[in-house]
């Protein structure tokens, strides 16, 4: 066997697929996704937005406003960016799923985040533009904001279309326990974010300790919850601020990483044992808790943990900020 090959199967990311974590991709960086193996990848609005400026994507740009002018030139420059934009979604996706031997997650506007029935439209178009390019739904996962509306409208896309839903921007149990219930397939608890408030607002412990960090704490009390009481839904801890919080985490369903990351692992020959187990989960003595058809229970619960609902509102405001940049750049394409 050459060194390299030794390489391949020591390094630090190689060894955390090992554990049974289902390594994913977190970018929209094609090169980046071909490099790591992931199982899967997962977008958003502002990795599509820094990817769509680059120049080599330009062409998938430049599809998606050819597809809108001709398909929809009877409707109005307004209707003909929000179908170019749900097309370049699509060809960002497509093209990933030439990569990965998996799934990729694909987001709903963020500005329908409390909106269901909207929700739920938007996802079926996003659907139906996948199917036209030969892409089975059983290949990607819708993306919504963990709102209450969200989980009602995952609820419904997952039970009555079949469709399959990533519920993100989620910080706390009681979004967790409310998308288990609704029997989503996957959700994306953002362990970094977590952490970077407390660290704004909470001096009192030291966050360079793993065994301190609020984020790593959630997704592994989620975890823990799930196993023990035999949910399907799958935990994917998201959006990490160092290497550590990572091998914390191993052992987990499965873990979305950013390509720089990726690449630290990739690099690393440290050992990453298995920290999280299903079975050792199962046996916990862990109280059950629930909100099916209770949305004040929910908003209670969300309102009483004050790092959830800033960490949701800004997460929302951002994407959707980005999806009207991202809005501009094509319009901008259109009328030209």
């Amino acid at each position: 066997m050459s060194v390299n090959k030794k390489q391949k199967l020591s390094n630090s990311l190689e060894q955390l697929k090992q554990t049974g974590t289902v390594v994913v991709a977190d970018t929209g960086d094609f090169e980046s996704i071909a490099k790591f193996t992931p199982q899967d990848s997962t977008t958003n609005p502002s990795l599509i937005l820094a990817a769509s400026k680059s120049e080599k994507y330009s062409k998938l740009i430049d599809n998606a406003v050819a597809y809108a002018k001709e398909k929809y030139s009877d409707k109005s420059v307004e209707e003909q960016v929000e179908f170019a934009v749900d097309k370049l979604l699509v060809e960002f996706g497509t093209s990933i799923l030439k990569i990965v031997p998996g799934r990729v997650s694909t987001e709903v506007d963020a500005r329908l985040s409390f909106d269901k029935d909207a929700t739920v439209s938007k996802a079926l178009e996003i659907i139906k533009l996948y199917e036209d390019e030969g892409i089975s739904k059983e290949r990607v996962l819708i993306k919504i904001a963990s709102t209450w509306e969200g989980i009602q409208a995952a609820k419904e896309l997952e039970s009555k279309h079949g469709i399959h839903v990533n519920l993100t921007l989620l910080f706390n149990f009681a979004q967790a326990v409310a998308a288990a219930e609704a029997n989503v397939t996957l959700i994306s608890p953002f362990v970094g974010r977590i952490l970077d408030y407390y660290k704004k607002n909470d001096s009192s412990k030291d966050y360079t300790k793993v065994e301190n960090d609020p984020g790593v704490i959630s997704v592994t009390e989620i975890f823990n919850y799930y196993k023990k009481y035999g949910y399907k839904t799958i935990v994917m801890g998201a959006s990490f601020r160092n290497v550590g919080e990572i091998k914390a985490l191993a052992g987990v369903d499965y873990l979305t990483i950013s390509p720089n990351l990726l690449d630290e692992l990739y690099e690393s020959q440290d050992q990453v044992p298995a920290v999280l187990n299903a079975e050792s989960a199962s046996k916990l003595d862990i109280p059950k808790a629930s909100f099916v058809n209770d949305e004040p229970k929910f908003r209670f619960a969300l309102n009483e943990d004050p790092m959830a609902t800033e960490k949701l509102s800004e997460g929302i405001r951002k994407f959707s900020a980005d999806i009207v940049t991202l809005f501009k750049l094509v319009e901008d394409k259109i009328t030209a």
